[in-house]
């Protein structure tokens, strides 16, 4: 079964394939035996665990330093992912990653002592398509040795602030599942390195824990954080990536790399570099081997001392090097071999070539207690008024893009899913969701939704997610066909949020298809641009349904742009259809927006929308919001809403230091009002209630209340940002409370578990402050919230943005900026997006909740915002699918509805007859105990799926690269405890239990109802 040490299969029912343990669900009715298959790794003396058998020997009484040979290679910056690959233009970065592979490969042949890790599955799957068979072979025997080694095995090397979990996820399975289909357990990466990174989240270690690793290595750090740990030797220790996960199951080994990713001072040895190499003929005039090799001992020792054990390590290599590998490694074989000639003379330094997981194993053997790490590592800053926080925020057009695609790609995989084989082959021609994966994979690297790569590459990254979309839609529409039993000229309208849709605008009657990826049934308000007209709305049952045409004013007073909207209900994991029908005897009744001059404005009392839950009340003077009232819950807050800017900093007398794509500097601490009051137009209608602010020529808002809604929505545009006075800006939406939150807020990670923020604090050291504003902010991936004893404010974002409390009872959120100067991290270029600028929309929902409440609401609000329905629109009439099917106006995949606390998160095509499921419990241990949401939940899988039934099933670690029966990690001891050993492993899928913010993976082999097979 390879070189590594495997566990035995166990089958239940029968295997299909001696590879593969499958439980057998068809036989379920007994009881299945306890699987107990975990590895003893806490080894003997000179044992080597299962993954680590090829690492070098090393010296016990020396210290051993460890050289890691890398390239660091960025999946789009300054240029696009293809021309980094293919070496084109040059003269804006020399990078070819082509040549860099291929010259690494040709070089660690030469030696057998040499070694090399690798990083971005999606450059080196594009290479590897591109190899003969015999170099394909040079490099499986490379990887069977260890010589050539994978770390972390992503598609990219995710951003760890602005990315969702969802999708870190997905981009992490799309590059392991590369590694294990085309190396099996040789390719197999033990160890995550994010050496690039921002900034780095409690949830990211979760996550790859979960997924089996066992040690994670950092390159940034706060620079403050960064020389405690030095003074402290504590650049390595345990990272509790989960307040509810039991130890160890979110713990993970997390080491600080001593000089970021690059290699020590005076030893770069790439074609890119500057530094000598090494000379060691005498008789040379310039001969340095002997002054090199002092300075490498002293280096080596000095380094020693910042970590507890007789190893250390030195990362060997940077962006984009090894291009001409041949220069790096006969200057390494050099040092190598000199340095470790000096152990004659009494040196006590042995050096080698090694790699990320063999330094990992030698720490492990030291068998050492280690302390634990409980918060994050943001935010990131690497000098006194260099906080990189601006990333949180840049580029918000593409951040919305990116989350956009998200759930489309979700939509994707569930439908292919669902209606097997025909989705992907069917009356509309060929389907395929790969192509968005991958691009969503490559959006998550951490230059790209993050905002901080060049315009060009920008644009190439949202090219890249448009054409992802084409074949999703060819595949949506052939499962749509299909399951509802009529093929019809299915239409996806991409600029809803402009209020464009020929259909709707054009058609005299058309149907309006929902689909909801959730568990569970939504109700959704749909709303779509249409003429000016009135209409007739039926439901799925030929029931018809309220409906109310709302004009969006425009930026000419005379344009009105009319928008229907109607409630519809989805029901889980399914799709409903809608009838619309334009009545064009009818006169249109259309409430016009009704615009309110300051000079009538004192003739309002009261100036405000409600709907049965919720009021909201506006000042009549400014036409600001002022105060929010939960009437459900009897809760009255008063809340003052605007926007501001900070002026983005040039540079000052205490620092050079300027705003820009990833800095946030403020030019002082106070922002500046957009405007002092707003001009404000008011619609009420039985189904919506609005009111319209206009601040500026480039700031806007609609507050809005839905009937039957339990949150305010408020929908902002922002842009393009004026910056003709040559000042950049960064906008802010504030809220300001009388709410006591003594410095206290709390914002979420990736979208999962809520961390506590103290503002002007750290909480594993004394901070020294000198950018009050910009290092008081946070990521905000879906949510940030305050709170005194009794009320919590909650605003939920739908893109990632930059947020923070900078004072008692106040909340704000970055939702655009657009800078004049370059902030002198590497991208030689301001973020003027498109240089005239762009316009921004986006949604903040507000919440309003009783204290022990409001978990509930906010965490499943989230959900649908991130999975709101997927509207699809098609003329009406269209063929049947077959000549005997009955058109279907409703459909769900499910049997019964999943429980509140349960997420699917997961439900792909995963091969031949196979599925990919993940389910997750999506509440912590503390939660929501009055509701009963944070309690263990149980699942039967077998019959849970009505258009297929799973035959057999394997669950796998979350990554679904290993099966969970088994997976082991390396364990270790901590200062808190030990740690105890996992649960024994059982395999039940007729009782499936999620605790607590668990994920468990499956892999399914189904039978499609009809007789599909794939």
């Amino acid at each position: 079964m390879g070189r590594r040490a495997q566990a035995s299969w166990v089958c239940a029912g029968g295997c299909q394939d001696a590879a593969e343990p499958w439980v057998n669900s068809r036989a379920l009715r007994a009881p299945l035996l306890p699987v107990f298959l975990f590895l003893l790794l806490l080894a003997a003396p000179g044992a080597r665990a299962a993954g680590y058998e090829t690492c070098p020997r090393v010296k016990p009484n020396k210290l051993n330093v460890h050289l890691v040979a890398h390239t660091h290679d960025d999946v789009g910056w300054l240029k696009t992912v293809d021309q980094y690959f293919y070496g084109i233009h040059n003269e804006i970065q020399h990078a070819g990653v082509q040549y860099i592979l291929d010259s690494v490969i040709s070089a660690l042949q030469e030696d057998p002592n040499r070694r090399f890790i690798y990083v971005e599955i999606a450059f080196f799957s594009r290479w590897w398509h591109q190899q003969t068979n015999a170099t394909q072979e040079i490099v499986r025997n490379l990887v069977r040795q260890g010589r050539l080694e994978f770390v972390n095995g992503g598609w990219v090397m995710n951003d760890e602030a602005t990315t969702y979990y969802g999708a870190i996820v997905d981009q992490m399975t799309l590059g392991l599942r590369f590694l294990k289909d085309t190396f099996g357990n040789d390719g197999r990466p033990h160890v995550a390195w994010h050496i690039d990174p921002f900034g780095h989240s409690r949830e990211q270690a979760s996550l790859f824990a979960q997924m089996g690793f066992d040690g994670f290595f950092l390159g940034r750090i706060d620079y403050e954080d960064k020389q405690i740990r030095v003074e402290r030797r504590e650049m390595e220790q345990m990272w509790r990536g989960s307040t509810s996960l039991k130890p160890p199951t979110a713990d993970l080994f997390t080491g600080v790399l001593p000089n970021n990713y690059n290699p020590p001072e005076k030893l770069c040895w790439d074609m890119l570099c500057t530094d000598s190499p090494v000379v060691e003929d005498p008789r040379s005039p310039e001969y340095n081997a002997k002054s090199l090799v002092d300075y490498f001992l002293k280096l080596a020792t000095s380094q020693g001392q910042q970590y507890r054990t007789n190893h250390t390590i030195m990362t060997m290599g940077s962006d984009f090097q090894y291009e001409n590998a041949n220069l790096w490694f006969k200057n390494l074989d050099k040092l190598i071999r000199l340095v470790n000639a000096q152990q004659a003379n009494g040196s006590g330094i042995h050096v080698l070539y090694s790699t990320p997981a063999c330094y990992l194993w030698e720490l492990h053997k030291a068998n050492l207690t280690w302390s634990v790490k409980k918060d994050d590592f943001f935010p990131y800053a690497d000098g006194p008024h260099m906080f990189w926080t601006g990333f949180y925020t840049s580029r918000p057009a593409l951040k919305r893009f990116e989350r956009l695609s998200y759930k489309f790609l979700q939509v994707c995989n569930q439908l292919e899913a669902l209606a097997g084989p025909a989705a992907s082959q069917g009356p509309y021609g060929s389907g395929n969701c790969a192509p968005l994966n991958e691009a969503m994979a490559v959006l998550q690297h951490h230059d790209a939704v993050t905002g901080t790569a060049r315009q060009l590459v920008a644009e190439d990254y949202a090219r890249q997610l448009s054409e992802g979309w084409g074949p999703s839609e060819v595949l949506l529409s052939n499962a749509l066909a299909r399951l509802s039993g009529s093929k019809k000229t299915f239409t996806f309208c991409r600029d809803l949020n402009i209020s464009i849709c020929p259909l709707s605008q054009k058609s005299a009657s058309f149907q309006v298809i929902l689909y909801n990826p959730l568990g569970r049934k939504v109700d959704h308000m749909v709303r779509l641009p249409v003429s000016k007209s009135s209409f007739h709305v039926k439901d799925p049952s030929g029931q018809t349904v309220p409906n109310s045409v709302v004009v969006v004013p425009s930026a000419e007073p005379q344009e009105h742009y009319p928008e229907l909207v109607f409630s519809a209900s989805v029901p889980a994991l399914g799709f409903s259809i809608y009838s619309v029908t334009k009545i064009s005897h009818q006169k249109p009744s259309i409430p016009l927006p009704n615009s309110i001059s300051r000079k009538f404005r004192s003739r309002f009392r009261v100036l405000a929308i409600e709907n049965e839950y919720i009021r909201a009340t506006f000042n009549p003077d400014t036409g600001f919001l002022t105060e929010i009232r939960n009437k459900d819950k009897n809760l009255l807050l008063p809340v003052n809403q605007s926007f501001f800017w900070y002026g983005a900093s040039s540079g000052d007398l205490e620092s050079w230091q300027t705003s820009g794509a990833y800095i946030f500097r403020p030019e002082g601490r106070k922002p500046y009002p957009v405007s002092h009051y707003a001009q404000i137009r008011l619609v009420k209608t039985p189904l919506v209630q609005e009111l319209h602010q206009n601040f500026s020529a480039w700031c806007s808002q609609v507050v809005r209340l839905y009937q039957g809604q339990r949150h305010l929505e408020l929908e902002w545009t922002v842009g393009p940002i004026p910056v003709g006075e040559g000042w950049g800006k960064e906008v802010i939406s504030r809220f300001d409370t009388p709410l006591k939150t003594n410095g206290l807020f709390y914002t979420d990670s990736n979208g999962r578990e809520i961390l506590q923020r103290k503002r002007d604090y750290r909480p594993t050291w004394e901070l020294d402050l000198w950018e009050p504003v910009a290092g008081n902010y946070y990521p905000v991936n879906t949510r940030i919230y305050i709170k005194d004893r009794n009320m919590q404010l909650t605003v939920l974002t739908d893109r990632s943005q930059g947020g923070s409390s900078l004072g008692n009872g106040s909340l704000e959120l970055m939702v655009h900026r657009r800078l004049v100067k370059d902030d002198g991290r590497g991208l030689q270029e301001p973020l003027k997006e498109n240089g005239s600028g762009l316009v921004a929309r986006g949604r903040h929902l507000v919440l309003l909740d009783r204290v022990g409440e409001a978990a509930a609401g906010h965490r499943l609000l989230a959900e649908k915002e991130v999975l709101a329905p997927q509207v699809v629109l098609a003329p009406d009439g269209g063929a049947l699918y077959h000549p005997q099917a009955t058109p279907r106006m409703q459909f769900s995949g499910l049997r019964r509805e999943l429980p509140p606390s349960v997420h699917l998160l997961t439900l792909a095509r995963w091969g031949l007859n196979k599925l990919l499921l993940r389910f997750e419990h999506q509440f912590t241990v503390w939660e929501d105990s009055g509701r009963n949401l944070s309690a263990p939940v149980t699942l039967d899988l077998r019959d849970l799926f009505s258009s297929f039934t799973i035959t057999h099933v394997q669950e796998t670690t979350l990554a679904a690269n290993q099966p969970r029966a088994s997976a082991s990690r390396l364990q270790w001891t901590v200062k808190d405890g030990p740690t105890p050993h996992p649960a024994p492993f059982t395999l039940d899928p007729s009782s499936i239990t999620l605790q607590p913010m668990e994920i468990r993976t499956f892999v399914a082999l189904v039978q499609w109802k009809g007789g599909w097979t794939l």
